[in-house]
């Protein structure tokens, strides 16, 4: 797609100034790839980006545990607080791997008292920010 915006007339001489010409040669060739890769890498880079997402804990626990799998996976992934925890009224970023692309993932917290709560098939393709918080005694989660 990009590399169609190379021209077919202009060609590389071995100084790396244009000349005129009938055919591209390697060297345009090699550079119409690269720039062709680097549209798609810079594309598939802003498209995952949009699986990172803001979480807030509005639960009135503290959270000190938080996974994020993807739906089809069997078991969590590692806890993405790490040593930290998350009080309550706190955020934080949940950034992922760029090269990420399904959307559809599972999350589960654990608070200080080791009491878990999961939610399944959150669509973080969508998300931007995740609020967790109790309504009632049920727990929910409001994406926006």
């Amino acid at each position: 797609m990009v590399s169609s915006c190379v021209a077919a007339n202009i060609r590389f001489s071995g100084r790396g100034q244009a000349q005129e010409g009938p055919s591209i040669t390697m060297r345009s060739a090699v550079l119409a790839s690269f720039i062709a890769i680097l549209a798609t890498s810079s594309s598939a880079i802003a498209q995952n980006k949009k699986l990172d997402f803001e979480l807030v804990n509005q639960t009135g626990l503290t959270i000190n545990e938080v996974y994020v799998s993807p739906t089809s996976a069997d078991d969590w992934e590692e806890d993405v607080l790490g040593r930290d925890v998350l009080k309550n009224g706190e955020s934080v970023e949940i950034q992922f791997a760029r090269s990420e692309t399904t959307c559809s993932w599972d999350l589960k917290i654990v608070d200080a008292d080791n009491d878990s709560v999961e939610w399944a098939k959150l669509d973080l393709c969508s998300a931007n920010q995740i609020t967790l918080k109790y309504e009632g005694k049920r727990p929910t989660a409001s994406i926006k």
